[in-house]
């Protein structure tokens, strides 16, 4: 549901940075199945990057694509920004970021439209961390659980 893209320098970040980036970010969704959160970091050469007119590799852009529940407010953009200080801010870089709110009636998972918000079929899918069938994540469970007795 919400796609990050990270336009950088390719040396701008580590390995373990970018981990802890995608992970940073996926855990500021937490109401959302980890799966449907994804991080992408491409790199642009300093000869490819360029900030008023110049190369710039300390440079950052941030574009977040949400196809779903879009947000609403400036305090949950502002508390976006704050979950990305460390590796924004307090790298000392410039960046921006953009956020954009996508029509969910056009997002599919899997080949399936993605279950309303919090219902119980969403809620299997955050608990098994993937996509199942609509309408019957409850009765596949229940079919198991009769297997087993």
């Amino acid at each position: 549901m919400p796609f990050h893209r990270f336009y950088c320098s390719p040396n701008l970040y580590t390995k373990e940075e970018k981990q802890a980036i995608a992970q940073a970010i996926t855990k500021f969704y937490s109401r959302l199945p980890p799966f449907l959160v994804l991080v992408n970091f491409i790199d642009v050469d300093k000869d490819n990057f360029y900030v008023g007119g110049e190369p710039n590799d300390r440079y950052l852009r941030i574009n977040v694509q949400h196809s779903a529940n879009p947000v609403q407010t400036r305090a949950w953009v502002e508390a976006y920004e704050k979950a990305l200080e460390p590796f924004t801010k307090g790298k000392g870089i410039g960046w921006e970021l953009q956020m954009t709110n996508e029509d969910p009636l056009f997002w599919n998972a899997n080949g399936m439209h993605v279950p309303p918000f919090l219902s119980e079929d969403y809620m299997k899918w955050k608990e098994l961390n993937r996509p199942v069938e609509w309408g019957t994540a409850v009765e596949l469970e229940e079919a198991g659980s009769k297997k087993d007795e």
